[in-house]
């Protein structure tokens, strides 16, 4: 359905509600019941006392108290290129297993002379350039010529498509829904107690505009269009303000949303790209602040861990567009998450390939990185937070 039909049955609608007023809406629309005259189509800030606010006229106005204009407008937005999220390398998942590594295919196939073993962990990958199935199963030859055995061959996910380009700074917040479940319902009136399902489904990761957000039983509701109303927790909002965070001096900078798991670019005043990530678990948070660019690689390693029996080992190889602003903490592309939306690393920004693909092609050694979460709940205290991690 065109937004032109869409706004076209939604004033139907609006009028088939409201074109029979009773005595008592005629008296809330301040006119005695004598007066029979419609106000014309419009938005009227002040009560009008020559015309009933009702039918489109007292639609359009109460659409315009959430921040809705009619008709309908769009985001000033399209997909970012798919092909930015074409990765230059193949991986493996090494599984959770120590990890012998071999400097020839014999040793690997005799199981003998190991150079080094890669500890164990729940998150290990390498990039291969090649592999031989042997009589002794297939054997992976790494970028430095070593051999190794893995747990399987991935690909990188694209169930996230990627962010958005805009091409100026919308009027309305807006995000994505979460994936939690494949899709959710959208209610009629903001709450769960008594409010009705509308039938209209909305998918994950499909974009949403916010225009209103109320909270019932402590619960905040996002109004994503006429009618239309999600819980705030399944979206990942986007808020634009355009104002630069102080200590910004050139125009350029890019926010990060620690409560929404949402970030944003800003070009001059002007927000030009915008995405869901995956920022650090607790207790391995993200740490807030200023930050600048420090490194830009197009591709590089990443190791380690922080708990004292080394349980959360990492070892990935070839983490691509890759851009450390604090120490060890870094935006960079995520080839092994299956999700974005919610907080997963060890301090990082992650992001898909696409994104950070985007990101890195846009940044310039300098720029400036703001870390925040609105909801205060990220430690801010700096004797928190060691080097940062993947």
């Amino acid at each position: 359905m065109s937004r032109v039909s869409l706004t076209l049955l939604i004033l139907t609608l609006g009028l088939s509600a409201l074109l029979q007023p009773s005595a008592v809406s005629r008296a809330a629309a301040g006119v005695s019941p004598a007066s029979q005259a419609l106000c014309l189509p419009g938005v009227y800030l002040l009560n009008p006392q020559d015309c009933l606010l009702l039918g489109p006229s007292g639609y359009m106005t109460q659409m315009a108290s959430f921040g809705i204009s009619l008709p309908l407008l769009s985001l000033p937005s399209k997909p970012i290129e798919a092909s930015l999220g074409e990765v230059p390398f193949s991986y493996a998942n090494l599984g959770d297993v120590p990890t012998p590594v071999y400097t020839s295919l014999q040793d690997a196939i005799a199981e003998k002379n190991a150079i080094k073993t890669i500890e164990p962990g729940g998150l290990r990958f390498v990039s291969y350039v090649d592999y031989t199935d042997t009589a002794n199963g297939r054997i992976f030859r790494l970028h430095d010529d070593t051999w190794v055995r893995v747990s399987s061959r991935v690909s990188v996910p694209h169930s996230f498509p990627g962010g958005l380009e805009l091409s100026r700074t919308p009027e309305h917040s807006f995000g994505w829904i979460l994936p939690f479940q494949p899709e959710i319902e959208t209610r009629r009136t903001p709450g769960y107690n008594a409010a009705e399902y509308t039938g209209h489904t909305l998918e994950q990761y499909q974009v949403v505009q916010v225009y209103s957000s109320r909270v019932v039983n402590q619960a905040e509701w996002d109004l994503v269009a006429p009618g239309e109303w999600v819980e705030a927790r399944l979206i990942g909002r986007v808020i634009p303000n355009s104002t630069p965070p102080p200590g910004v001096t050139n125009g350029r900078w890019i926010e990060v949303n620690l409560f929404e798991q949402t970030l944003a670019v800003y070009d001059q005043g002007q927000m030009v790209f915008a995405t869901l990530i995956a920022t650090g678990l607790d207790p391995f948070f993200t740490k807030p602040g200023l930050f600048q660019v420090q490194r830009k690689l197009d591709s590089t390693p990443m190791s380690g861990s922080f708990a004292e029996d080394r349980s959360d080992y990492y070892y990935l190889e070839d983490v691509p567009w890759t851009m450390y602003y604090d120490h060890a903490r870094a935006l960079h592309g995520a080839y092994w998450r299956t999700a974005f939306g919610f907080p997963q690393s060890h301090g990082c920004i992650n992001l898909s390939p696409a994104d950070a693909h985007w990101l890195f092609d846009w940044a310039r050694v300098g720029d400036w990185v703001y870390v925040w979460d609105p909801s205060g709940n990220t430690p801010t205290d700096p004797d928190y937070y060691g080097e940062g991690g993947a």
